[in-house]
């Protein structure tokens, strides 16, 4: 039991460490990605917080099983290059046993990331996705710049020759509203104030000392001129405000937990059925009625060969028109056993990574970060090349959905198997002295000369 305690501990803290690292990039790529979607929009820090929570469930599920490999890699490496690998197997500890409590560890993590995947992480997707399209409906906040007409707001220009941000006044108002046509007001005022209502819904410009002045196209021998102490008008702003729409609606398949997509493929099982079903019914008619043709082809006049030409012509749209609902509805069955299986493959890639990560951890005898990062990545490129792959192939049909998305995991699971054997029958050691000898010799010359010195 303390060895147990003892490897575990040596897994936790590389483990805790890789996932923020990972997290960490993967926050700063979102952000310099959707950045210019949420620079000037006047956002508020919570909608920020909450977009960042909501994406943050897809980077858990591609964390957890790199976190534990370059766990795996350095907490096997570390102890590979402490002797406490050497020493553990002369005590009669062998490799087998010193993963099992690794092993463990990373099935309890995968059937968190399976229940995760498929109760938390589509809510949060749904989220996510509804967040993101209030944001890009939202318009950037009203920006004036002094001497410079505005016309963000429908129906409205309007200039501020001076403007005063400390105490947000405005100097030297002109404003034109052509809300009213034919009519044209036109508005002056010394100074002036903008703010939002309290409902959000419009857009206060509070006005002093100044004048409005009313011409009508229609009519130009009549004009007004009235002149005001104070004055407000009101504008809308629903486009500079945002309302978050609360979730509900069609979810995608990304949206949706494997229960409720079993569902949407039985029902998608049940249509397949109908058509195949209206196509053969389709078929065993037209040979009825080509039968029927070829009885009177004999005698057979011009105005019956073109009715049978059109009649021809009529029967094979129909049959298009089948083939091509049913080719479309096997693509969506396909695409949604391929986002069932994925649920539970990439929590199944902990406990395939732990397999790879013991064995290589041992082999390399190195436990530092930059080691383990560098052999993880090499990994990660190869699974996600299978996954990738095999479910592009699979959304296609050129291969079954299970096959498509589990291939990555049977591969790399075969390798770390035999890694594991290899590595627990015999000491094997791996260095990364050939990279040197790929290294030109102009790069080598530095290196060499400063250690002779």
């Amino acid at each position: 039991m303390i060895l147990v305690r003892y490897i575990l501990k040596n897994h936790l803290l590389p483990f805790l460490f890789s996932s923020f690292i990972l997290i960490s990039v993967f926050l700063l790529q979102f952000m310099m990605k959707f950045a210019d979607r949420l620079v000037g929009k006047g956002l508020s820090t919570w909608v920020i917080i909450q977009l960042i929570i909501y994406n943050l469930a897809w980077m858990v599920v591609l964390v957890g099983p790199m976190a534990v490999l370059s766990a795996t890699l350095m907490a096997f490496g570390s102890m590979s290059q402490n002797n406490e690998i050497t020493i553990m197997k002369a005590a009669g500890v062998n490799l087998y046993k010193m993963i099992v409590p690794p092993l463990l560890g990373s099935i309890l993590l995968a059937l968190f990331l399976v229940y995760f995947n498929n109760y938390v992480y589509p809510d949060a997707n749904h989220s996510a996705r509804l967040l993101m399209e209030d944001i890009s409906r939202k318009k950037p906040t009203l920006s004036l710049v002094p001497g410079v007409f505005s016309q963000e707001v429908p129906g409205y220009s309007i200039l501020a020759r001076e403007i005063d941000p400390i105490n947000n006044e405005l100097k030297h108002v002109t404003i034109y509203d052509n809300t009213k046509s034919p009519k044209i007001n036109v508005v002056i005022a010394l100074i002036g104030k903008i703010y939002l209502s309290s409902n959000q819904k419009k857009m206060i410009m509070d006005l002093r000392n100044g004048e409005i002045h009313e011409s009508d196209n229609i009519q130009p021998d009549e004009y007004r001129r009235l002149r005001f102490d104070r004055h407000k008008i009101s504008m809308p702003a629903d486009q500079f405000t945002f309302e978050q729409t609360a979730p509900g609606g069609p979810r995608g398949d990304r949206e949706l937990g494997a229960h409720q997509m079993l569902a949407i493929v039985d029902s998608l099982e049940k249509i397949k059925l109908d058509y195949r079903e209206e196509l053969h019914s389709k078929i065993k008619l037209i040979s009825g009625i080509e039968t029927d043709r070829t009885a009177n082809d004999a005698s057979s006049s011009k105005h019956v060969y073109i009715k049978t030409q059109q009649r021809i012509k009529a029967d094979e749209n129909n049959l298009l028109s089948i083939l091509s609902r049913i080719d479309y509805n096997k693509k969506e069955i396909n695409r949604y056993w391929v986002e069932i299986h994925k649920k539970y493959s990439l929590p199944f890639a902990c406990i395939v990574f732990v397999l790879i990560g013991a064995p290589l951890g041992t082999m390399t005898r190195k436990g530092g970060f930059g080691m383990a990062a560098g052999i993880s990545l090499i990994f990660f490129v190869i699974y996600w090349a299978f996954l990738i792959g095999g479910e592009k192939l699979a959304d296609r049909g050129l291969l079954s959905p299970f096959w498509g998305v589990w291939n990555a995991n049977f591969v790399l699971g075969i390798l770390g198997i035999f890694l594991l054997i290899k590595s627990a029958k015999e000491k094997v050691t791996i260095n990364f002295e050939f990279i040197t000898k790929l290294m030109p010799q102009s790069w080598k010359a530095p290196q060499e000369h400063d250690e002779n010195s």
